[in-house]
């Protein structure tokens, strides 16, 4: 039997959805173990008795809607201010419970309460106060360091530079993740909305993005493809658990995205999306060269570094949110995608686990993806998505390019039929599910698919 591991820095939410697939994996095994009536639910309803009652529970893979319904209105209210349990992201590491915890009073209640008052009048959303704090964070840590390297530059502190740029790249990408499918963090205020749309072109560089590169990759690009066989970071043609493979999906789009991109949009008859993309990556590049022939030193630490750094990430990332895909239905969110529950991923990066309900709806709230998950839980596990825990993309990357299909299938969080599987079987499914697709095999399987669209595919 698998190990379910609870992280003391799991979220709130990750923390309850993991008890509540562990709940359904105990349960089914006992009812499938249980040879007439059965009426243990771990505090829950009773699932009923008889051999019908019994199978028809068997056939739910141990899931009580008692249960999901009591947690879903948990996580429900952690997200509605107008409920006692609402509960504001304020900083990444700790939850404000936590957070009361460490103060002291007279600080709590004077400094954060009104903080988080003030700040909620500011955001878009009354639970995104984070994005404040990591907004002002910026603007008073990073913005300063690299005006003063140009004026005065040091090694010591060019390291120091880019060490905290590496420290903050993750946590602000997923916020402009956040902003580029939302149109904005800010509230929707004349001056607030003034500021929303220009400080990218500020802060991007510092953390490694070309100015509206992400944009118009990721959501005017990937989210239409879906990691179909016309999407530029498609994992389908690679071997994913093969160094040779992962290097070569690297140094493309290191090397070549600047043009493939525009490219992209030129075959599908996008002109003005091509103009566009190509006219902003190529003018940061100015921009980016201008400031080497200032000061070279000071341009390599605080933009070429990041740059470099931040394209590799966002690859290796790639690779890992779609290093798994099913080759009977490649072309389903809920089979070429991924869901994490995690600490890195959810907690610093704004529930960036959640890939595959990422996908489902590109436009829905970071916060509100474990409750869709809950929701949509049933669905997940007759589609066969897959679930892990106590891992990350990173090393989700790391494992597949060891092979260490064991490790991934200890760390994978059974759902639906998969709970009938052992740890040697569920190994061998992933392994398949990381084989390179041929030429021949995307044509049929993708078929009339394609995206084609403008905007962002929902899929519910």
């Amino acid at each position: 039997m698998e190990k379910i591991i609870y992280s003391p820095e799991l979220t709130i939410p990750d923390t309850l959805l993991l008890r509540n697939l562990a709940d359904d994996i105990q349960r089914h095994r006992e009812i499938k173990g249980a040879s007439s009536n059965v009426d243990r639910d771990e505090g829950y309803a009773s699932t009923g008795s008889g051999r019908s009652a019994a199978q028809d529970a068997i056939n739910k893979y141990g899931i009580s809607e008692e249960r999901d319904a009591t947690d879903i209105q948990k996580l429900n209210g952690f997200n509605d201010p107008d409920s006692e349990d609402f509960e504001p992201t304020v900083i990444s590491s700790l939850d404000l419970g936590d957070l009361q915890a460490r103060l002291p009073a007279v600080v709590y209640q004077n400094v954060v309460l009104p903080y988080i008052a003030w700040a909620r009048t500011v955001v878009r959303h009354d639970t995104d106060v984070i994005m404040l704090t990591h907004l002002i964070m910026y603007f008073t840590t990073s913005l300063p360091s690299a005006v003063w390297l140009f004026y005065h530059f040091t090694y010591l502190h060019g390291i120091f530079h880019f060490v905290m740029q590496f420290w903050y790249m993750g946590t602000y990408t997923l916020m402009m993740h956040q902003h580029i499918h939302m149109s904005g963090i800010l509230a929707k205020r004349p001056l607030l909305r003034l500021f929303d749309t220009f400080f990218p072109y500020l802060t991007d560089p510092l953390m490694g993005h070309t100015w509206n590169t992400y944009f118009y990759h990721h959501v005017k690009h990937h989210h239409v493809e879906g990691n179909g066989p016309d999407d530029l970071s498609s994992t389908l043609r690679y071997q994913r658990d093969e160094l040779l493979h992962f290097l070569h999906y690297i140094g493309r789009f290191l090397v070549l995205i600047w043009l493939d991109l525009p490219l992209y949009y030129l075959r599908k008859g996008k002109y003005v999306n091509a103009a566009k993309a190509a006219f902003w990556e190529l003018s940061n590049y100015t921009a980016i060269y201008m400031m080497y022939r200032l000061n070279s030193r000071a341009a390599v630490f605080v933009f070429i570094l990041p740059l470099t750094l931040m394209r590799i990430g966002l690859m290796v990332g790639n690779w890992g949110q779609h290093a798994f895909v099913d080759a009977d239905e490649p072309d389903s969110d809920f089979r070429s995608s991924i869901t994490l529950i995690d600490v890195p991923s959810n907690r610093y990066c704004y529930n960036d686990g959640y890939h595959t309900s990422h996908h489902l709806n590109p436009r829905r709230h970071w916060r509100h993806h474990p409750v869709a998950f809950l929701r949509q839980k049933e669905t997940y596990a007759t589609e066969k998505a897959l679930v892990f825990h106590n891992i990350d993309y990173l090393m989700i990357t790391v494992r597949l390019l060891r092979k260490d299909y064991a490790h991934l299938a200890r760390c994978l969080v059974p759902i639906g039929p998969q709970i009938d599987l052992s740890l040697e079987e569920r190994a061998e499914m992933l392994r398949r599910h990381t084989r390179k697709f041929g030429e021949e095999e995307i044509r049929v399987k993708f078929a009339g698919a394609g995206g084609g669209g403008e905007g962002e595919k929902k899929k519910e």
